[in-house]
């Protein structure tokens, strides 16, 4: 079977399927030593450290941790929040996913699935309403931003009845939620959230497992709102599919003792040879391709949008753009059941979708695609939608 792939693997195969580049680097990797631990260094690890200190969002230093997956990521993420402030509160926003550990779920607000049976989980944290502008549920006040009207909720309705701002460690967000939907912020909502902590001494923690390299035509997606967390979490692409995470925060923030944190596997030498590579691909070619390629398919959206009444709304940044089907543009019902029967078509026409949200399919191709492929596939999603309609 032939397949034209608008999933990545969730996002993950970041450079294409078995780019020649990352395969060459693990073969010779493989041929060196598979695996030493962390109580070692190795020449990979060190370089990849420095290259991802290189890119971190932060004007500072930065330090960094490697792990495994996303959601180890996070875990590192919560632990260093509340040893380094000594805080214990946490504010995350409803509609994320953080992952499915015990900690990371506590965050983690997409499906209640993520939680049933697992009760209690991690105490102390308090979520928000997520600042999704189409389906908004805050009341803005008379000419105020919807982004500001979130971070006015978190201040005068979390901060004064449930969690005081001096117990808030952390406030982990999505720079654009994934799971949730592939829902965009409004350019506000980010300088206001960077100002609230700032003046309440919390940290900004930014969820860039998914929206994370290069995906949004930015190493970070966060980079697009012109702020800079304390800590960022990232894996899925960093590695073109091999299992390899990372936590990386302001060198001023990682100050935890030797010990405190760590694991086996986290910088595993053949990971950290297929992430350098990856690095290097992206950065060299395919992160311009992501831009040029996600405002292309935005464009064509926007023109297949024209034509299908079920198609609300189109959203995104670079290769990272959720199509939300409803059954009425006015009321902006989420259409659940169309969202599906596109998917299932999708494979029996040969593209690869994968649903987000109540209602949405996100388009996030590896960022090597081309216009050829993406013709193509959108060809084949304009076709599938008039059939599942």
């Amino acid at each position: 079977n032939r397949f034209i792939d608008f999933a990545a693997g969730i996002a993950v195969a970041s450079t294409g399927h078995s780019h020649p580049q990352v395969v060459q680097a693990i073969q010779q990797q493989a041929e060196q030593f598979i695996h030493i631990s962390s109580d070692f260094y190795h020449e990979q690890w060190i370089a990849l450290s420095e290259k991802l200190n290189e890119i971190a969002p932060f004007e500072e230093d930065a330090s960094v941790f490697l792990t495994n997956s996303g959601t180890e990521s996070v875990e590192a993420a919560i632990k260093l929040a509340r040893l380094h402030t000594g805080r214990s509160q946490f504010i995350g926003f409803l509609g994320a996913f953080h992952g499915r550990t015990m900690g990371s779920v506590a965050f983690t607000a997409s499906k209640a699935v993520y939680h049933r049976g697992f009760f209690p989980l991690m105490s102390g944290v308090t979520h928000a309403p997520y600042p999704d502008t189409y389906r908004p549920l805050l009341i803005p006040r008379p000419g105020e931003d919807y982004g500001k009207t979130v971070v006015r909720y978190i201040e005068e309705e979390i901060f004064e009845r449930i969690a005081p701002p001096e117990d808030v460690a952390g406030i982990l967000v999505e720079p654009i939620q994934g799971e949730g939907g592939y829902i965009v912020p409004p350019p506000e909502f980010f300088p206001a959230l960077r100002e609230l902590c700032d003046r309440h001494g919390i940290l900004l923690i930014a969820d860039e497992v998914q929206s994370g390299m290069g995906r949004t035509g930015k190493w970070w997606a966060i980079e697009h709102f012109g702020v800079e967390p304390d800590i960022v979490t990232s894996a899925k692409g960093i590695a073109s599919g091999v299992p390899l995470g990372a936590m990386i925060a302001r060198k001023s923030v990682m100050t935890w003792p030797k010990g405190a944190h760590g694991n086996t596997y986290g910088g595993n030498p053949l990971a950290c040879a297929a992430s350098l590579a990856t690095i290097d691909l992206i950065e060299n070619q395919y992160m311009q391709n992501a831009a040029e390629m996600g405002q292309y398919t935005m464009d064509a959206l926007a023109e297949i949008q024209a034509r299908h009444a079920c198609i609300g709304d189109v959203r995104g940044k670079g290769l990272m753009i959720g199509v939300d089907f409803v059954k009425d543009r006015e009321t902006r019902e989420p259409d659940g059941k169309l969202r599906s029967r596109v998917e299932e078509l999708g494979f029996e026409y040969g593209l690869l979708l994968l649903g987000c949200g109540k209602s949405t399919i996100r388009i996030a191709p590896p960022l090597t695609i081309t216009k050829d492929e993406i013709d193509e596939g959108l060809e084949i999603f304009d076709y599938i939608i008039g059939l599942a309609e």
